[in-house]
């Protein structure tokens, strides 16, 4: 009789460590998020006040899961406050709405510097010569759980939530490329005719993008960094969709239409018109044959 009385116990010893990670996470969802910390959202997401009662409270509840979960490390001297904190994982949550997700599964840790920061790279020359320099980036999402994001272009992406910059967006658009296995501009969609219908509308507008790029167009509503490589191009197009929803989806009518089936909402609610009314969609452009100097011209290679 006295083994028997051990069984439950065992059973509790082996399942403890699954249920209180689950128990502690219920606990901080349960409590409400402070009143400063809506502040924060209210001001530091401009279109927070636009998306109605049901929209917000999913976004507190996701901010809620995201500050339990993840850990923020300030670098080059930098003192985390709770308004950094509020706003990044309150624009990085603004991609889950209305979608099944774990918020960012893979995530562990953001690092935050108070400004661009430099990182070691290192380039390969002709005849196999490897150099080292060092390269200036406002941010950078890694495959191994962790993300950087410098403090004051995250600010620069707040106060001006209409250019199509933003660095948080572009950097958490790349977390949730990589949850399909690569990053390389289609995440998980869920089914083979999605990503028949991903595949045929952004190689065809990603090809746009190089061309207009290349031949330095001036007219894109697409930032041409996108040209970079196809997951670039799927960040890229993350924060236009978000920041120039109008522009976008009168340039772009099948661009956005993939963008809403994936992302679940559709910001043209939350923010105004533009004055000027967008310009038709163009059609596909071919790619012309590349002139001289194009060599100097490195784009990444990816399967849509």
């Amino acid at each position: 009789m006295d083994g028997l009385l051990w069984i439950p116990v065992l059973a509790l010893a082996v399942a403890a460590p699954l249920l209180y990670p689950r128990w502690r996470l219920r606990r901080a969802l349960a409590r409400p998020l402070p009143a400063a910390a809506e502040a924060v959202l209210q001001r530091n997401i401009p279109v927070y006040a636009s998306m109605g009662a049901a929209l917000q409270q999913q976004l507190r509840q996701l901010v809620k899961q995201f500050l339990h979960q993840k850990k923020f490390v300030g670098c080059e001297g930098l003192e985390l406050d709770d308004e950094m904190r509020y706003t990044i994982a309150g624009q990085a949550c603004l991609l889950l709405l209305n979608r099944p997700s774990k918020v960012y599964r893979a995530l562990h840790t953001i690092l935050v510097y108070p400004s661009a920061f430099l990182v070691p790279r290192q380039q390969m020359e002709a005849g196999g010569v490897v150099t080292a320099h060092k390269q200036t980036l406002l941010g950078e999402s890694w495959d191994d759980g962790r993300v950087v994001l410098s403090w004051a272009d995250v600010k620069r992406g707040y106060r001006d939530w209409t250019d199509g910059h933003n660095v948080v967006l572009h950097e958490f658009a790349h977390q949730l490329d990589s949850e399909s296995g690569s990053t390389n501009g289609a995440p998980y969609l869920g089914s083979q005719d999605s990503y028949r219908s991903w595949s045929a509308v952004l190689s065809r507008d990603y090809d746009n993008l190089r061309y207009d790029a290349y031949y330095g167009r001036q007219d894109s509503v697409l930032d041409h960094y996108g040209a970079t490589s196809p997951a670039e191009f799927f960040a890229v197009a993350t924060e236009t969709f978000f920041e120039k929803p109008w522009q976008m989806a009168g340039r772009h009518a099948a661009l956005y239409d993939e963008f809403m089936k994936y992302y679940r909402v559709d910001p043209r609610a939350w923010l105004d018109q533009p004055a000027a009314p967008p310009l038709p969609e163009p059609g596909p452009v071919p790619l012309m044959a590349a002139g001289p100097g194009a060599a100097r011209r490195s784009y990444a290679i990816a399967s849509w």
